[in-house]
């Protein structure tokens, strides 16, 4: 199980990257600041870090500079607000393996993290997933059931992994929406319902449960 250390002092995005993280199988770790976050890099116990740029007590371009001084080669996604060309080639040059500017989808955040992590070695996850008779490929995002094989829009694909990484549990409508949707997602919208119609009628309509008042419940 790979693990990942998120450095964001933004307590809502912190909490948006750790429950996505953890829902898709990764250990995590969260630190609020930059002195923190290099200390927990350079001890070697993670293979990979999000980091935040604009960190407390030391930014987020010193915390890369010193792990990478140090010799630390834990690969590194960048999160920030700042969208300018130089900072992102800053980041880039200056050791970070990826950069994502705020907003984001977590979808995104997930690819470029199995990307990375593929890349740098370490521990493989699951490439498929099954339950009940529906199986998705991660790495073709195509749904096979008992009807066939079916291709899946992005939004599609992220919450059938959603239900089938928590097979049976009920999942709320906010959950879902901070999940496939991210975290500046609008907690009153219906979005949630039309892709569920949309999901069912690809894998069948008796394979996802409506409990009522709650969410939504993979069968």
């Amino acid at each position: 199980m790979s693990r990942i250390l998120i450095a964001e002092d933004e307590q809502r995005i912190a909490s948006f990257v750790e429950k996505g993280l953890r829902a898709n199988g990764f250990t995590t770790t969260v630190v609020a600041d930059g002195d923190s976050a290099l200390a927990n890099a350079v001890g070697g116990e993670f293979d990979l870090v999000v980091l935040d740029l604009g960190l407390p007590k030391r930014d987020g371009f010193a915390v890369l500079q010193a792990m990478r001084r140090s010799g630390v080669s834990t690969p590194v996604i960048i999160l920030t607000a700042r969208d300018s060309v130089g900072d992102t080639v800053a980041g880039l040059e200056g050791g970070a393996d990826d950069y994502m500017t705020k907003p984001f989808r977590f979808e995104e955040l997930l690819a470029r993290v199995r990307l990375r992590l593929r890349s740098s070695g370490a521990a493989p996850e699951l490439t498929v997933l099954r339950h009940n008779g529906i199986s998705l490929d991660l790495r073709t995002r195509r749904a096979q059931t008992s009807e066939g094989t079916t291709d899946l829009t992005a939004r599609e694909f992220s919450l059938l992994e959603l239900f089938l990484r928590h097979p049976g549990q009920v999942l709320s409508r906010e959950q879902i929406l901070s999940h496939v949707w991210g975290y500046d997602f609008d907690p009153g919208s219906n979005v949630v319902d039309v892709y569920v119609r949309t999901l069912r009628r690809k894998i069948g309509q008796d394979r996802i449960a409506t409990v009522r008042g709650m969410g939504y419940r993979l069968a």
